[in-house]
């Protein structure tokens, strides 16, 4: 079992940065991938970037790529998504996701075993 909880989500201006935290437990951390997906109202949950267990392999959707960066400290069981250039259209619930089993880098929410609660991330234009 992997328990999951979010923080650092708000609400920011067009422009503007946010990191958000994701705290892990349960299973060693640094055998398993993580992910970040994002859910718009009416809209389905989508993928936005992941990291491998050791942190050496990151993978982008093309929507945020060279806005946010991927991290993971495995000394402090924490992943995180640094968030720069915010538009609008970032506005979402934002879910970690721990990847237990592929031993890849997965943009199918499917694939992914362990979810958060969420952060709400709201920006304004």
């Amino acid at each position: 079992q992997v328990q999951l909880v979010e923080s650092g989500g708000g609400l920011v201006q067009a422009g503007g940065s946010l990191r958000l935290s994701c705290a892990a437990s349960g299973r060693t951390f640094s055998s398993y991938a993580m992910g970040w997906f994002r859910q718009a109202p009416g809209k389905e949950r989508e993928f936005v970037a992941a990291i491998s267990w050791s942190g050496g392999s990151t993978y982008y959707a093309d929507s945020v790529k060279g806005r946010f960066t991927i991290s993971r400290d495995n000394a402090k069981n924490t992943v995180y998504l640094q968030m720069n250039s915010l538009k609008p259209e970032d506005t979402a619930v934002y879910y970690c996701a721990a990847d237990i089993l592929s031993g890849q880098l997965e943009r199918t929410r499917d694939l992914y075993d362990y979810w958060g609660q969420g952060t709400q991330v709201t920006v304004s234009s």
